[in-house]
């Protein structure tokens, strides 16, 4: 086993992604391949031009502890061994880092070979990297829907904005979207929220009021607004 992590920890240069930036290429059978390279991608877009509502409404869905933890949230974790012990449910407790480092750096095999790599070069790249560089390089490569990869081709796709724009609604439903993006998809093809996505987007408006982000009356207003694609 200390074979194994030695080689999964040195399996990639990690520092690379300081100064380079993944490209997504989408194959004819939807699945995704990444080049790391140097220059931008056209849909990318740096953390400052994201709206902080947009920002937050993700971290406080995926990821409460993103800024206080080493890459892996050990906690999360027990919780979900417990729950799929107890047979009651089954989640991955992955955190920012390691979603990032699956879509960057390994593939979506569901595989527990792929989800220990996942983990041991979590933790490498919380070491090298800085968390804003991190949550970057996560919002430009994470899944929004079929075949719509970054937050700015969501942005455009969902709201036709920039992602400096995007309202906390917006964010919101965003971040409703990343557990499954294909599948929550629905909403926008139907062009009605389901009884579920109107649930989940209050209680992410809920944890943008907790963490401040939005004061009450903010909350208060948004939980009442429409999407303008909504019937």
């Amino acid at each position: 086993m200390c074979i194994t992590s030695i080689y999964m920890y040195f399996s990639h240069d990690v520092s690379k992604l300081k100064t380079q930036f993944p490209h997504l290429k989408i194959l004819p059978d939807q699945e995704v391949e990444v080049e790391i390279k140097q220059g931008k991608p056209g849909h990318w877009t740096n953390l400052k031009d994201i709206s902080k509502y947009a920002k937050w409404a993700i971290v406080l869905s995926e990821d409460w502890a993103f800024y206080q933890h080493e890459g892996l949230d050990v906690e999360q974790m027990k919780v979900a061994l417990n729950e799929m012990m107890a047979a009651e449910r089954f989640r991955g407790a992955s955190t920012i880092t390691q979603q990032m480092v699956k879509n960057v750096l390994l593939s979506d095999s569901r595989t527990l070979w792929r989800k220990l790599h996942e983990i041991v070069l979590a933790q490498k790249v919380e070491k090298v990297l800085a968390k804003d560089r991190i949550l970057e390089l996560y919002f430009n490569s994470i899944e929004f829907g079929p075949g719509i990869y970054g937050i700015k081709k969501a942005s455009l796709h969902y709201f036709k904005k920039n992602p400096s724009s995007l309202s906390p609604r917006e964010g919101a439903f965003l971040a409703l979207l990343l557990p499954s993006p294909k599948r929550y998809y629905i909403s926008f093809k139907k062009k009605k929220l389901t009884r579920f996505a109107q649930i989940r987007i209050k209680a992410i408006l809920r944890k943008l009021r907790m963490g401040k982000v939005l004061t009450p009356e903010q909350y208060d207003y948004e939980i009442n607004q429409r999407f303008d694609w909504e019937k």
